[in-house]
């Protein structure tokens, strides 16, 4: 892989690309070193990656998410962060998938922390009340 594979640095600058703002865990290869990062951003044709140790600013590393594994250059460093400008357009899709709700995820229902107080019938709130006591707790305002 050669820096020739990469966009001109002119236009570097000029981000046409869509990004999603992420903060997924990924992994840098840079010769036989591998380094954790969490993935801040991402588009087709890059990434904002975040580190204890970023590598240098031209640095030629392969990228890898899940299945998505991509050569890519450092476009720039700094303060724990660095943009990657990849070799090839990516698919997002491939490194966001878990992110997606899929249509079979549509009609199962969603788990959530109940509301407390809130449309809570009188029998729910007598229990909550007698748990509380149970536990120390006191109801504010009672």
């Amino acid at each position: 892989m050669g820096v020739q594979n990469f966009v001109d640095g002119s236009v570097a600058g000029k981000r046409t690309a869509k990004r999603a703002r992420v903060l997924l865990a990924a992994k840098l290869q840079i010769g036989s070193i591998e380094i954790d990062v969490r993935l801040r951003d991402l588009s087709r044709q890059g990434a904002l990656i975040e580190a204890q140790r970023v590598p240098p600013q031209g640095a030629e590393v392969t990228f890898t998410r899940g299945s998505l594994t991509v050569p890519a250059r450092v476009a720039w460093v700094g303060e724990g962060r660095a943009g990657l400008e990849f070799a090839y357009m990516v698919d997002e899709s491939e490194v966001l998938v878990q992110l997606k709700r899929t249509t079979t995820d549509q009609n199962q229902p969603r788990f959530r922390r109940p509301a407390l107080g809130e449309d809570m019938s009188a029998q729910d709130k007598k229990l909550a009340r007698l748990w509380g006591v149970s536990v120390g707790i006191s109801i504010p305002g009672e």
